[in-house]
């Protein structure tokens, strides 16, 4: 497969939730440590943001995504269910067969971007970031 630029696949769902790449690494992590703590953590999120998407995710689909249990000699957790373990297969899924499809079009697009004027070309335009703030205005949130 070709090198890509970053594809950054987003699904609107009941009107509210999105389904993102950043939600789907949280849904991973949290399966792989069986805590939100710790997947907030190695997400860069609070534990209230985790808390607030998994929360999100749970009320978009017919059932959750995500049980937690609290207390007891190991102190709690939280793992995925099988509807959750289905929704992160299917988005990971869908992920590389988009990429797979449009991976032509991303490499044409990324050879016209200024990411590839040569290095030192003073006439060559600098890219140029989108700060947060820009990117909700456009409204690439999610």
């Amino acid at each position: 497969m070709p090198s890509h630029g970053r594809l950054r696949l987003r699904l609107k769902l009941c009107g509210f939730a999105i389904l993102g790449p950043g939600k789907a690494d949280l849904l991973e992590t949290l399966k792989e440590t069986g805590s939100i703590s710790a997947a907030a953590r190695t997400n860069g999120l609070s534990y209230r943001k985790a808390w607030a998407m998994l929360d999100e995710l749970n009320r978009a689909f017919q059932s959750p995504l995500v049980a937690t249990s609290f207390g007891g000699a190991k102190g709690g957790g939280a793992r995925l269910t099988e509807m959750g373990e289905t929704v992160l297969t299917t988005y990971r899924e869908l992920e590389r067969k988009t990429l797979n499809a449009a991976g032509d079009e991303i490499a044409l697009l990324q050879s016209l971007s200024n990411e590839s004027a040569p290095k030192g070309d003073p006439d060559a335009p600098e890219c140029r970031f989108i700060e947060e703030k820009d990117a909700e205005e456009d409204g690439d949130t999610g």
